[in-house]
């Protein structure tokens, strides 16, 4: 299966520059959530952020033992 084929959740960013916001991504070729996402912040910046332990559930049949939601910290900003 590829990662579209397990679909996508809401990254909850729960802390740094981007607190509050969610972003909708897709799970990894292996049908887990990201370890890290990388968030561009406009042409010269991005936002490095790692998977935390907040997880949520919102699913039935198969689609139940994948998360819906999942909580991210912030790591560094990184200038590209």
């Amino acid at each position: 299966m590829t990662s579209t084929e397990y679909g996508s959740y809401t990254a909850k960013l729960t802390d740094g520059p981007l607190e509050g916001r969610t972003v909708r991504t897709a799970f990894s070729e292996s049908g887990e959530p990201l370890a890290r996402l990388e968030i561009p912040a406009g042409t010269s910046k991005h936002y490095l952020y790692t998977r935390g332990s907040g997880v949520e559930f919102n699913g039935e049949g198969d689609r139940a033992a994948l998360p819906s939601a999942v909580d991210y910290r912030f790591i560094e900003a990184r200038l590209v």
